[in-house]
Parts: C-alpha cells; structure tokens; sequence
C-alpha cells in the first residue's frame, strides 16, 4: 500500500514538472537570425519612395503620412520582415524610419533579454513551487485514505486529459489563426492583382474595330437650272486606335486611323436647252453654218460610286460608354457607274437654223433626233473618278462591354466634304452633242453624263446608323513578384 502512495506522488510531480516545462518553453520566443534595429512596439513610418511590401503589393499613398506601431518582428518567409499594426502587413525593416524607438539598441536587446530569462526563471519557479504544492497535497490525500488517493489520482488523470484537450485545442487556434493570415494575405494579393488589372488597362490599350454602317447620301450637285437628289449608302469600316488614359480622368482619349470601303449613290434633275452651231459640210458645193438649238424639258441622272475612305480622326470615350469621334477623312472615288433618263420623245427635239439661207428645220432627219436607245443611258463614268474629297466627320454612340472583354458599338454619323477637286470639262461639251452628217452619212447624236457637262461644283454628304464590334488589348504588366507564386 505504501509503495502505491509513493508511486502515485512520484507520478504527480512528473506531470507537474513537465507541464512547468511546456509552459515555460510556450513563453520563451526563439532568437532571430537578422539582427532588427527596431523592436515589438516601437514607432515607425514609411519611407518616401516604397515600391512594394514583402508580399509584393503596392502601399497606397496614404500610408506614408501615418505611424503604425511594430507587431512582430521576422518569419521563416520574410527574415527581415516588419509586421505593422493596425495595417497587419509586412514591410522589409529598411523601408521604415524609427519615430518613437529605443535610444541604446544593444541596451535594450539586453534588457529584453534579461527580463525575458528572469521571466522564463519565475515561470520556473512558480511551476516548482506550485508542483511541491501539488506534491504536499497529493501526500496528505494519500495519507488520509486509499480511497481518497485513488479519487485522487482519478481527478488527476481527467485533469490531465482535459489539459490534453484544452492544448489541443489551442493548437488548432493557433493553425486556424495562421491561416486566416495566409488567406488575407491571399485575398490582398488577388485584390491587388485585380487593381493591377485595371490600372495597365486604363493606362494605355489598343483596339481593332470591325463597322458597318448606312444611311443617305448625296454629291451636293450645283447646276444652274436643276437640284441635286439625296441617295443612300453603305460602308465596311476597318479601323485601328490607341488609346491614352489617366488615373482620376473620366475620358479617355485616342487616335483613329483606318480604311473604309462602300458604294454610294445619289442624283440630279435638270432639263436642257442649249444652242451650238456646227459647219454643215455634206454637201462640198454648198457649205453652210448651221446653229441647232437642243432642249430636253428634264433629264435625270443616277450617280453612283464604289468609294475608298482614310479617316485621321480624334476619339472621347467615358467611363459610361459614351464616344465621340471626330476629325478629318480623305475619300476617293474608285468607280463611278451612272444612269440617265431623258423624260420623252414629245419633249425632246433639236431645232436647225441654216444661216446662210435663212431656213428653220425642225426634228429634220439630217440633224440627227435622238433614237429611241438614247433616252435611257448607262455608262461607267460620270466624270468625277479619282477626284479627292477632304472630308470633315463625325460619330457619336454607346457602346457595351462584353465578358470577354471586347465591346460592342450602336451610334450615329456624319461625313461633310470640305474640299473636292472636281473640274468640268474646259470644253464646255453640250448634255446632247450633234455631229453634222459628212459626205452621203448622216449627223450623229451623242449623250453625255449630266454631271459631267451641266454641274460646275460636286460635294459629297451622308449621314445614318453605325454598328462596330471592337476587338481590346490592353498592355501587359511587367512586374511580376515571383515570391508570390512559391
């Protein structure tokens, strides 16, 4: 019986001294391999001109106004790593400047020191103390009865399961703590990369645009007695631009170049009325003058054209989607097809006045009446090919940004001519030319494009509806922290 009293105490003195053990070990903090020479709750700043913190993020400029105070100094991934609080991030220990510190590094690091061994030294001694306690306790509940010490050593045995329970427990604490840490340090990194993300596309990108667009048009016509017809077109529009921004600007701004290639077509009414004279010399023994009088009461003409675009323009887009485009363009007819219609054969004729004799001939068959294929024309040239018009244009729109990335463009536009080198023909040739008749022929009649012979101006306008697909690449950040990614 006694040799169980004496195994019990024996058993109860180990327990204590290895918990008193644990605990003081548990207080001790391990030395630091990187001397700091700031210490646990000294006072610092930033220093001007901080690029980044440990983990690689960008500070905000507000931090260098501001004192935060040092939390802990080192880990195994930063040696030489601040921990600051309220901030909790890190920061290399030369980023910093001491506001409020010690006066005596190596005084204080031996003060620390000191008070640490004489706390390890009272923990030490509390925890014998306390075990010799424990000890007399356990000896004068042995000595008082089996069955006391038994309760005894039964108490002692759960005591010690729920200490298991409780370290084990506080164990997972401290993981679960450590990787909360780990997961804000994650969350900052990714909510860093996304401002990262966002800045290199707002500070600079390039976009390709794919457009169509359509509406009216007209060549602005300018004949003495007639008016110009309003037509349509339609354009493919290919379109390169860059783009410069600002933080804290809500536009950005851009240049536009591209080429666009379309059709357009537009008209005129006029009618006719013009005196020529011509020597009539088909008959050698009685050459005469002869001066005929053509009138036609309306003529129409379709003019249309496959046309090559150049714009230089200036681009605005906001922050909402808003855009405004505008600047010069220089358009260039490649290919200008016509139609012509002469109203009737009632209204049309070509009067003869034979000077010499004085003799009026109307609709005679030597001078030439149009035939019945000349009322309606169609031919190639208008005369306005590879003429070059200087243009003054214009888009204004919305557009919608896609999950890709990419956006999508509705708005409105409108292209005004400048400047156009059209010239009519320095001969003045008549809408209807007659050719007198030669030897035993006859005249000859001929019809000319209305644009060509009657307009002494052309312009060029049209407005309507765009629709373009942009294609977006920002530029790609350069900095990469691969510390980040281990």
């Amino acid at each position: 019986m006694k040799s169980v009293k004496l195994i019990l105490i024996a058993a109860t003195l180990l327990c204590a001294t290895v918990v008193s053990t644990l605990s003081a070990q548990q207080e001790a903090q391990p030395a630091q391999n990187y001397e700091f020479k700031v210490a646990k709750g000294d006072t610092v700043m930033f220093n001007r001109g901080i690029e980044r913190y440990c983990t690689g993020e960008e500070p905000s400029k507000w931090v260098y106004d501001k004192t935060f105070v040092v939390r802990q100094l080192g880990t195994k991934r930063f040696p030489d790593g601040v921990l600051l609080m309220p901030i909790l991030s890190w920061i290399h220990e030369g980023d910093l400047k001491i506001v409020n510190g010690r006066a005596d590094q190596a005084a204080a690091e031996a003060a620390a020191e000191l008070a640490a061994e004489e706390e390890a030294a009272e923990a030490a001694k509390r925890a014998a103390m306390q075990a010799k306690q424990d000890s007399i306790a356990a000896a004068r509940a042995a000595e008082q009865a089996e069955k006391d010490s038994i309760d005894a050593a039964k108490q002692a045995a759960q005591q010690a399961m729920l200490d298991s329970i409780a370290a084990a427990q506080a164990l997972q604490d401290s993981l679960a703590h450590e990787q909360y840490i780990q997961d804000s340090i994650a969350n900052e990194k990714a909510k860093g990369d996304s401002i990262h993300s966002q800045q290199n596309f707002k500070h600079g990108y390039d976009r390709f645009t794919i457009g169509l667009r359509g509406g009216a048009s007209a060549l602005l016509h300018t004949v003495e007695q007639g008016k110009w017809l309003c037509g349509g077109d339609v354009l493919l529009d290919l379109q390169y631009a860059h783009y410069w921004t600002k933080d804290g600007r809500p536009v950005d701004l851009g240049l536009i170049v591209g080429l666009g290639l379309g059709y357009s077509q537009s008209g005129m009414k006029t009618n006719v009325n013009t005196q020529q004279t011509v020597f009539d010399n088909s008959n050698p023994a009685y050459p005469m003058h002869v001066d005929y009088t053509v009138r036609a009461d309306e003529v129409n003409e379709q003019d249309g054209q496959l046309q090559l675009e150049i714009p230089l323009m200036f681009s605005l887009i906001t922050q909402r989607g808003l855009f405004f485009n505008i600047g010069p363009k220089f358009m260039l007819p490649l290919y200008t097809p016509y139609q012509q219609t002469i109203s009737d054969n009632d209204n049309t004729y070509i009067t003869a006045y034979f000077e010499e004799i004085g003799v009026p001939v109307t609709n005679e068959v030597i001078t030439g009446v149009l035939a019945e294929n000349q009322y309606k024309t169609k031919a190639s040239d208008n005369g306005n090919q590879f003429t070059i018009n200087v243009m003054l244009g214009t888009e204004l729109g919305y557009e919608w940004v896609l999950n890709s990335g990419n956006s999508f463009g509705l708005g409105v536009y409108a292209n005004y001519c400048l400047y156009n080198s059209f010239k009519n023909n320095t001969e003045n040739i008549p809408l209807i030319e007659v050719t007198p008749p030669t030897g035993d022929g006859v005249a000859v009649v001929d019809v000319h494009s209305a644009t060509k012979t009657y307009a002494s101006k052309l312009g060029y306008f049209d407005v309507g509806l765009k629709l373009a697909y942009h294609f977006n690449f920002p530029k790609k950040h350069k900095y990469i922290d691969a510390e980040l990614f281990k």
